[in-house]
């Protein structure tokens, strides 16, 4: 009979500032093995509303473009409530990390993350300053 495993750990990373994005993929790795589950969900959120958690090839050229196409879809400088309100100049990155999403949810399969060959799980700094992240990343799943 199978055991159903429940494991959560935090993951603490140094972003450099805006655009900055950190592969996770190596991170969760250990942590999903920690757990012993072996068929399941791994989720991962992000803590705190100026960054975002996604998937995708990452290579330079890639993670270039992303920051730019962030950027034209909401730019910074633009006369956002947040700004009238606080005056800090983030709103942009607030409503960055609002469309890319604070979670991501990935099947897990024989003890491995589900991703495909040019897939991998990353983290998208959108806050104008370096920050200090946590991550929580949360296996749920059974046990052989």
């Amino acid at each position: 009979m199978s055991e159903i495993v429940f494991h959560q750990d935090v993951i603490e990373f140094s972003t450099r500032g805006h655009g900055w994005v950190t592969p996770l993929d190596e991170r969760v790795a250990p942590i999903v093995a920690r757990s012993g589950a072996v068929e399941g969900i791994v989720h991962l959120f992000n803590i705190g509303s100026t960054a975002a958690i996604t998937t995708i090839e990452y290579e330079p050229g890639l993670v270039g473009d992303l920051a730019a196409v962030l950027n034209r879809l909401i730019p910074a400088g633009r006369d956002y409530g947040h700004e009238q309100a606080w005056h800090d100049g983030n709103a942009h990155s607030h409503l960055q990390a609002a469309l890319v999403g604070p979670s991501l949810s990935i099947p897990l399969h024989d003890g491995r993350l589900l991703l495909g060959t040019w897939q991998q799980v990353v983290h998208v700094e959108c806050d104008i300053r370096p920050r200090r992240r946590r991550v929580v990343v949360t296996v749920t799943g059974r046990k052989e």
